[in-house]
């Protein structure tokens, strides 16, 4: 599906999960059709409940793989933090996770998620687009080898 990041056709798939259609918006908005010039295209995949994120993520269909996930730990009643765990130790070749939390201090529990970045509330859309870049980068590789 992705061949590299200057083929004009690729495209990854981002799924954004947060009960909060304002905050979906501004992780996309952030993030943009590409976050960075040596990474694929964007495809958001928006994801309001716990339940979708876990069917969208164990998809067997190429066509459905999810290739990076932006968790919002804010979130209700399933919140990102408890909910990156539960897919790291369920769904097998996870992909990378990208973590919002409500502050910096929060730093620890997004360690015990497993989530491979962390970026705080308010979003900084520079300090997003990097985050996502990197981990963009990390499963093109991933996906090559």
């Amino acid at each position: 599906m992705v061949e590299s990041g200057t083929d004009t056709g690729a495209r990854m798939r981002v799924l954004v999960y947060s009960d909060k259609a304002e905050t979906r918006d501004q992780v996309m908005t952030a993030i943009g059709r590409r976050p960075a010039a040596d990474v694929p295209k964007v495809e958001f995949v928006e994801v309001a409940t716990a339940p979708v994120v876990l069917r969208k993520l164990a998809s067997t269909d190429p066509a459905e793989r999810i290739d990076v996930a932006v968790f919002d730990g804010e979130t209700a009643p399933v919140g990102g933090m408890g909910l990156c765990r539960q897919v790291k130790d369920e769904i097998y070749r996870c992909p990378p996770v990208l973590l919002l939390v409500g502050r910096r201090d929060d730093g620890w529990l997004a360690t015990w998620s497993r989530a491979e970045q962390v970026v705080s509330h308010p979003i900084d859309p520079i300090a997003l687009a990097e985050s996502l870049a990197e981990l963009m980068r990390r499963r093109v590789a991933a996906l090559s080898g």
